[in-house]
């Protein structure tokens, strides 16, 4: 009989405390079976990262703590709508009238010097649809895009996009009101579309095409029904601007291509960073000073 050099020998597959695997159900590379949120982590990896970056997400990834800046401004904006809809009674949920107009949260052209209406407008909804629309899109987008990058840079993505809507509605529709979550919503999605077009080649080539297609398709028909709004469906009293969602995917499209397309670098070292963030002041010190100076509102 031969003799077996034990030393020789491949080790049996341990973990980390020293047990060893089960039949190889258990070993960490392929044979394992992942759990319910190593699996939804790896999806998430395979539609917010190019591949040379997966591995040190999942190295990473964590469901703790949850996603929870655009979990909590969901349920803020979920919360005025219900207080302006049951607390402040209206003629239907569809479509909330005189209780939104009057708000102090409302972005009003004549009260441009309440500065925090032009961030307080996002709280504020027209009707079930109206946010509806919102929180879907916010709650697809963002917790996918908060577990890889985090709530600060989200944080940062979504309220830039509120204040650029609200500041471009002001130069642009200058005379218009404005409620909703449309520019921070619109900010993700700019930054997520301009993810996926730069690391499309290093992307799954049919994943990278549906993310495309399947923004712009929702772009589209979202501008369609707004410019319907706007300017087709005429309604008695104030009218709502879109011009916000222009505002907000600009913001995302630059400072949102800046944090969302830079995962695992030194944002601070990229001369891009400080171009969009140079870029965004000028144009908020320009829309200030126009409001101030310059805007036909009364």
């Amino acid at each position: 009989m031969e003799d077996i050099d034990v030393e020789q020998q491949e080790p049996f597959p341990v973990d980390r405390d020293g047990r060893q695997f089960k039949d190889g159900a258990d070993q960490p590379d392929g044979g394992r079976k992942l759990g319910c949120c190593e699996k939804f982590q790896r999806a998430v990896s395979r539609w917010m990262l190019p591949e040379d970056s997966r591995s040190t997400y999942l190295e990473r990834a964590n469901c703790c703590p949850p996603p929870i800046f655009i979990i909590l401004i969901s349920i803020a904006e979920l919360a005025v709508f219900i207080y302006y809809a049951v607390w402040k009674p209206q003629k239907q949920w569809v479509t909330l009238e005189e209780g939104i107009w009057k708000s102090p949260l409302t972005y009003r052209p004549e009260h441009r010097e309440e500065a925090w209406r032009f961030i307080s407008y996002m709280f504020v909804h027209a009707g079930v649809e109206h946010i509806l629309g919102n929180l879907l899109m916010q709650l697809l987008l963002g917790i996918p895009l908060e577990l890889v990058h985090k709530g600060f840079e989200v944080g940062m993505v979504y309220l830039a996009g509120v204040l650029a809507g609200s500041l471009a509605s002001s130069i642009f529709d200058p005379l218009s009101a404005l409620v909703g979550a449309s520019g921070g919503v619109y900010a993700l999605i700019g930054g997520y579309f301009m993810n996926a077009v730069v690391n499309f080649r290093e992307m799954i080539p049919l994943l990278g095409v549906f993310r495309i297609l399947a923004i712009v398709l929702i772009v589209g028909t979202d501008f369609g029904f707004a410019f319907y709004r706007r300017f087709a469906h005429h309604e008695e009293g104030l009218k709502v601007s879109f011009v916000a969602h222009f505002g907000g995917i600009v913001a995302g499209m630059t400072i949102g291509y800046v944090f969302f397309s830079a995962y695992n670098k030194k944002l601070l070292k990229d001369p891009r960073f400080w171009l969009c963030i140079v870029g965004y002041v000028v144009f908020v010190l320009f829309a200030v000073l126009y409001n101030i100076f310059l805007s036909p509102a009364t």
